[in-house]
């Protein structure tokens, strides 16, 4: 199967990963996928996302298309959008 472009919503706090920008372009058949081409095209993005042993932080929600997704083995079928949670009180 071809990866496929898809268009990335990045939250604020990692505008700085993208140059300032809000929706960059990644290719992937795989949320995985997707998010390793986003550490390609803008290292040091991944680890904000995603901890060492492989699953998306706390703090962060990914959504593929309308379906909220943590895992990496999630196929991608619609535009990926990166929410960055806010804690506090």
């Amino acid at each position: 199967m071809r990866d496929s472009r898809v268009k990335v919503g990045i939250p604020s706090p990692l505008h700085s990963y993208t140059g300032g920008r809000a929706l960059v372009d990644a290719d992937g058949a795989t949320l995985g996928d997707v998010i390793d081409d986003l550490e390609r095209r803008h290292p040091g993005i991944k680890f904000r996302m995603i901890d060492e042993q492989d699953h998306v932080r706390p703090h962060i929600l990914i959504w593929v298309g309308t379906k909220s997704v943590r895992d990496l083995k999630a196929k991608i079928d619609g535009e990926v959008k990166i929410v960055a949670a806010l804690s506090g009180g």
